[in-house]
């Protein structure tokens, strides 16, 4: 069997079995896991490789682009500027970023933003991959272009470009970058080792992706290519292999290159599940925490053509997409492409994380998710 390290305790043995079946079996190359019950990192081990090759091992401080799950990262800095006054969840975009009430997007809220309704999910063309590393031309494109549905009324997945909305919000009120204050103000008070926007010093640290087969839109086979969806996923379209470049690690793509492990990010997101407190450092008030189960969209998303239901800055439990969370409880979630996950549960005061290399099919959790958090309920 796979050898799992870190702290394994008894109550959690099957979670790390589960671990170590999926390295065993190839559905995994290499994995980290981490459990905080409140507050308490309880479990944090890991397993198998940083190469599909399986030639170096998995390391305590490796790293892995996490794809979506930074999604839960640009989420988290948004609220903590809401809750200290500087954002106003119900104020329109515009009021920060006055350019972007362009094109019939002067209606367009901050939590539209932040729940995937503002109806502007992707770049217009003509765009490239060198636009998305760029801030300032993105928010330009982003600023100026048309919504593709009416703001409010509906999802519409924000697959790349929800990093980059929120990373303008941020400068407009900070006047750092997303990356930046995310560094200043959250990872770095809570000695968190993520980033947005990594640092060359990083680098040997990183575990490269393992690519998926190749994207299925469900529901998306018969729409046009005016489509929300195909709008989303051809503006640009992004190619996994993507995540292994220079040029990806170093932009700020606060959507999707959030780079870290299980533990950071269960460090960071138990902010949530806690009330607030992390070792001593508050990071939000339980007033704007409860914001997060306010619903802005519960129906087929635009993009994703699934069922899925969404507050602010964070999905919440749909039982026929995902069928081993828990929907009578306080739970708030997102996951990466190819199967990374972190869900904080409230009730429970626990926040599970599992970040991985190999990349499954799918955009929300999967199989190993799936295994893993089946046996961590069961422990809870």
């Amino acid at each position: 069997m796979a050898d799992i390290q870190g702290n394994v305790p008894e109550r959690f043995a099957k979670v790390a079995d589960a671990l170590a079946r999926s390295i065993d079996d190839g559905t995994d190359v290499g994995a980290s896991v981490a459990i905080v019950v409140d507050g308490e990192m309880v479990a944090d081990f890991w397993g198998g490789f940083v190469d599909e090759a399986r030639t170096t091992p998995w390391e305590r401080d490796t790293l892995v682009n996490v794809w979506s799950t930074t999604k839960t990262m640009s989420a988290l800095t948004a609220l903590v500027l809401a809750d200290r006054g500087l954002l106003d969840l119900d104020a329109p975009v515009a009021q920060y970023w006055p350019e972007f009430a362009a094109n019939g997007k002067a209606d367009v809220l901050v939590k539209h933003v932040l729940s995937h309704t503002s109806g502007v999910s992707g770049w217009a063309q003509p765009v490239t991959q060198d636009d998305v590393y760029d801030q300032d031309r993105s928010a330009e494109i982003l600023a100026a272009q048309a919504p593709w549905w009416e703001p409010g009324t509906a999802s519409g997945y924000h697959a790349i470009n929800q990093g980059h909305l929120i990373g303008e919000l941020v400068r407009r009120t900070t006047g750092r970058t997303l990356g930046t204050y995310f560094r200043d103000e959250i990872a770095g008070p809570l000695d968190a080792d993520f980033h947005i926007g990594l640092a060359p010093e990083h680098d040997a640290r990183v575990s490269p992706v393992i690519p998926p087969p190749p994207l299925q839109l469900d529901g998306a086979g018969d729409i046009d290519m005016d489509s929300p969806a195909m709008r989303t996923f051809t503006g640009p379209p992004v190619d996994a292999s993507f995540a292994n470049t220079e040029a990806w690690r170093r932009a700020e793509i606060g959507a999707a290159n959030g780079h870290g492990n299980a533990r950071s990010v269960a460090r960071i997101q138990s902010a949530i599940s806690n009330g607030g407190p992390v070792d001593g450092v508050t990071l939000l008030s339980p007033a704007t925490i409860e914001r997060i189960f306010e619903v802005q969209a519960d129906g087929i998303d635009l993009v994703l053509g699934i069922p899925l239901k969404f507050g602010i800055g964070y999905g919440l439990p749909v039982a026929e997409t995902i069928p081993y969370l828990p929907t009578d409880d306080r739970i708030c979630f997102w996951g990466g492409w190819g199967g990374s996950v972190v869900i904080n549960d409230l009730d429970r005061r626990t926040t599970f994380a599992f970040m991985m290399n190999r990349m499954a099919e799918g955009i929300i959790g999967g199989a190993t998710a799936a295994a893993l958090l089946t046996e961590a309920y069961a422990a809870l």
